[in-house]
Order: structure tokens, then sequence, then C-alpha cells
């Protein structure tokens, strides 16, 4: 019989707390670098302490975070709260080779990225300049810049403490001669004309920065990886409409690369992704 690590949080707690509570426990939780995170049903508020106490000792964890509310503003920042350990809550995450340096407290990190972060490892080539719009830490940019090795890669970050982290994390993996990052409205600092592929990795309106993301390509021709949310029903005449409607002051034509589904959003709602190709 294999023991999970949920069965050992399960028999450590079990004399912690009423035996009645034990089918609130978490089963899935974020373990980003040696920072936990998990979701605290309102039945074990009581018992948070020695919940997120015992994860941690399971789970080999410095500090465990509760979430309470998902991500919220344009700085998309996580609503978290320190339950148990060290207040340092700063850590480097490992993933596909790539260091990721973080707080969790501060910056959003998602494991249902993951599929998509690899993948963006073998979609270019040296002989490409990239620009990424939202690069947040370097999702997206990190594995483009260690393992495609292009041109250049212009990464774009408005959060502040975003950008920082940015900033460490193109030295920690040694592609600074790859990436220039670029800090504030992607708007105004987003360069024009140069790219021949742009990452939209932020799916919240991201149709109002296509028209900033097709002025980046050269001669407004190139790759675009749109992120966006989808009704399930609407994959990806939703999305391919925006993209359609954005591309006629243009005068150029579009053709579908790929289409795929990153993670369920909510019920009935997807974070899905289109490589489309713009040309003449």
């Amino acid at each position: 019989m294999v023991i999970t690590p949920f069965d050992e949080v399960k028999k450590k707690i079990s004399k912690k707390i009423p035996i009645e509570l034990l089918g609130y426990l978490p089963n899935k939780w974020e373990k980003i670098g040696d920072v936990l995170i998990i979701k605290i049903p309102s039945k074990l508020f009581t018992y948070k302490e020695i919940v997120a106490e015992n994860y941690s000792k399971v789970l080999n964890c410095k500090t465990v975070l509760g979430d309470f509310g998902g991500i919220s503003g344009v700085y998309r920042e996580p609503n978290v709260e320190i339950l148990w350990g060290s207040k340092d809550t700063e850590t480097i995450h490992l993933e596909n080779g790539i260091r990721y340096k973080l707080d969790p407290r501060k910056i959003m990190f998602s494991s249902g990225n993951m599929d998509e972060r690899i993948r963006m490892a073998s979609i270019s080539n040296y002989d490409e300049t990239v620009v990424d719009l939202f690069a947040g830490i370097g999702y997206f940019t990190l594995p483009i810049a260690v393992y495609c090795k292009p041109k250049k890669i212009f990464s774009c970050e408005l959060n502040p403490i975003a950008f920082r982290y940015l900033s460490d994390n193109i030295v920690l993996n040694d592609v600074t001669s790859v990436v220039k990052p670029l800090l504030g409205d992607n708007k105004v600092n987003a360069p024009k004309n140069v790219a021949d592929r742009v990452i939209l990795g932020y799916f919240k309106n991201n149709h109002k920065f296509l028209q900033t993301a097709i002025d980046g390509l050269k001669n407004n021709c190139g790759i675009l990886h749109y992120h966006d949310l989808s009704p399930d029903d609407s994959i990806p005449n939703k999305s391919l409409n925006l993209l359609n409607g954005s591309i006629k002051k243009y005068n150029r034509r579009l053709e579908v690369l790929n289409v795929k589904h990153v993670k369920s959003y909510a019920p009935g709602i997807s974070h899905i992704v289109l490589d489309v190709e713009i040309g003449i």
C-alpha cells in the first residue's frame, strides 16, 4: 500500500483535531520552493495553525500560507497570510531546470500553468526577437531565454516587485545577454516593429493590448501567443473574433497554428492560449 503525503498529514493531525473534521483537510496544495500554500475551509479555522504546522512538517516547508481569495488587482497580488513558520517567505522554485526567485506572499505562481511554461522552452529559436508583454518574474521569458536562446527578449512588467524578481531571475539563470527587462506600462515602453513573436500571457482583458502586440511585430507580421478566458462552448471562436477584429486596420490575414487548453478557471470557463500567425 502506497502512503501518500496526505495520508501522513491525516495521521499526524488525527489526534490533534476532532475526528469529524478530518474530512475537511485540504488534499491539494501549492508548493513553491520551500513555501506551501493551502486553502483552509472555515470548519478548520479554529485549528488552522495546527493544520499548517503538520502540513509543513510532512512536506518539508519553512512557511505555510493560507490562500484566502486567489489573485487581485492590476499587479496580480495573491491574497494570502502566514499560517505557520518563517516570516521570510522569499524562496527559489526550481522547475524544468529554471530557477524562479520570488516571494509567494507578494507574487503569484500557478502550478496549473506549468505545462505552458515548459512548452515555451521549445517555441522559439536563435534567429528570433521576442516581446513578452506581461513578463511577471519571467514565467515565459526564462524558459525561452534558457532553452531557445533567441537573439533578444524584451520583457515588460508593470509591477515593481515582480520586475525586481524578473531582474534577479535573469541574472540567476545567466541570460543577461538575451533578456532586456522593461519596467512600466507595456503600452508605453514595449518596442515597436522588432519582434518575430509576441507573448500576451495575461488573460483578463487581453484584447486591450492587441494593438500593442501587433505594433511590436516586424511589419505587423509574426506570431502571437494570445492567452484568454473563454466559455468552453465558445473555444476558440470568442478569442478568434477579437483577434480578427484587431488586425482589420492592418490589412493582414490570420492563421491559427494551435489552440491549447491551459487549465480550468471556473465551471464552464477555461484559460486557453491561441498560437496565431499574422501575415500579409
